[in-house]
């Protein structure tokens, strides 16, 4: 059985969801960040020496790194489901944007919240250049789902799997406005509707405010 330790309000949700959309069979266990350092509890940093969100194990397989898992799970378990082959129009704009998910957005995210963090001042150059460098990340999402219902074209694929959360449940971490960005907000509307994506929030972080406006 296919387990998938799931950290709330993490990037795990990538594989809580990705488990659903593939109708697969795993087992869910779900750790509670402390209350206080909003970290992995121990017994969650106890599973991989890297200590973070997520981690699956499959058998004898012990794996994190969420763009590796969802890699592992569509090979062993998707029969060809939510990828792209390398013969189809869209393969490489499917593999730009699989990437793009944790080689440009979610850094962007993760920069910006760490530097809002130090308290400092507004005009700061770094903080400036850091915050365009999402405005134009953001901005490329916005050009592609403005031509496409999906990033890697007509289709769900991976690449909107890897891709949500930075968009969602980070601005937990880091609050963004998406008024700007009107094909990111009817993007994220397809996703609430898939019954897949419904049942993996609920299971994953029942009673968590979806950020999907």
């Amino acid at each position: 059985m296919l387990t998938v330790h799931h950290l709330g309000m993490s990037q795990s949700e990538r594989i809580v969801w990705l488990c659903e959309e593939l109708g697969i069979p795993y087992e869910l266990k779900i750790y509670d960040r402390d209350a206080v350092t909003r970290l992995a509890p121990p017994e969650y940093k106890a599973l991989h020496p890297l200590g973070a969100a997520p981690v699956i194990q499959d058998g004898d397989v012990l794996l994190a790194e969420s763009g590796a898992i969802v890699e592992y799970i569509v090979a062993r378990y998707g029969k060809g489901r939510l990828v792209l082959p390398a013969d189809h129009p869209d393969f490489a704009s499917f593999l730009y944007w699989f990437h793009f998910a944790n080689g440009t957005l979610q850094p962007a995210t993760g920069r910006n919240m760490i530097l809002g963090r130090l308290d400092l001042p507004a005009d700061n150059a770094l903080i400036k250049a850091m915050k365009a460098r999402l405005d134009l990340a953001l901005g490329l999402v916005e050009a592609r789902l403005g031509e496409a219902d999906y990033l890697a074209g007509a289709e769900l694929t991976t690449a909107d799997i890897m891709a949500v959360f930075s968009l969602t449940t980070m601005r937990n971490f880091l609050p963004f406005d998406l008024a700007p960005y009107p094909a990111i907000r009817a993007y994220l509307q397809r996703i609430a509707a898939r019954p897949a994506y419904q049942r993996a929030m609920q299971k994953g972080d029942p009673g968590m405010p979806l950020l999907l406006t």
